[in-house]
């Protein structure tokens, strides 16, 4: 099955190579516009996507494209021992790894560079797995979901939290408007990158969301899939284990 690709500066460089310079650009504003944008609602989504990890009690758990490490924090909930968050931009881990350190969270949320689609981690290691709004940014997005599934152990899950495409009125109208316009107007006004945040709708749109999705999953060997939309459809969990 193939999906459009949808890179932020249709220059020569791969999707990878772009969605690295991307958030490379804009990661010294990310945390604040990522909150500001989402009206804060993206904490509670994360917050939801945890609690699903909860009955697994994981002791390793890999956070992927974690970006600042937002999605680490939350995981902390679940005391866990370890939690490694990797991301392809250097700049974006930076933010994080001082954010860890500010709140003394670097012994047991370390930050590494690392490709998700090429992830450099054993067999069967985590128990659990996160990753908040990065598979539509994946190049390919079958390895990136095939190389998660191998490194999660037998019974591990996997959380895929992603924005998806509200069907309902008046929620499908005000969403598409707000995507449409209001974020890549505000976010090119604070970011100073203006293809950043038009890519942002761009790729939800072209993201294979729902029931496709968690087709794919199956197809690719999770078993007990699960699609769970949150704030009327702005948002989906989709959940599952190996």
């Amino acid at each position: 099955m193939s999906h459009k690709t949808v890179k932020p500066y249709n220059s020569e460089k791969s999707k990878k190579e772009e969605v690295e310079q991307m958030f490379d650009n804009i990661s010294g504003r990310y945390d604040f516009l990522n909150h500001f944008l989402s009206l804060g609602i993206d904490k509670l989504w994360r917050k939801k996507g945890v609690k699903e990890l909860k009955s697994i009690q994981p002791k390793k758990i890999l956070d992927i494209a974690t970006g600042t490490g937002d999605f680490a924090i939350a995981s902390l909930s679940l005391n866990p021992e370890e939690i490694i968050g990797i991301d392809i931009s250097n700049g974006m881990l930076e933010v994080g790894r001082k954010k860890m350190k500010n709140r003394r969270l670097d012994h047991i949320i370390t930050m590494k560079q690392a490709d998700s689609e090429a992830l450099p981690f054993a067999d069967n290691y985590f128990d659990g797995l996160t990753v908040g709004f990065g598979v539509r940014n994946f190049q390919n997005l079958e390895k990136g979901l095939s190389e998660m599934l191998r490194v999660l152990r037998p019974g591990g899950k996997a959380i895929i939290l992603e924005f998806s495409k509200p069907k309902k009125f008046p929620i499908k109208q005000a969403f598409k408007f707000y995507s449409k316009y209001v974020i890549p107007f505000l976010g090119k006004g604070i970011s100073k990158d203006k293809k950043a945040y038009a890519y942002l709708p761009e790729s939800v749109e072209a993201f294979p969301e729902g029931q496709t999705f968690a087709d794919i999953l199956r197809k690719l060997n999770y078993n007990n899939v699960t699609a769970l939309t949150v704030s009327g459809g702005i948002a989906t969990i989709y959940t599952g284990i190996k």
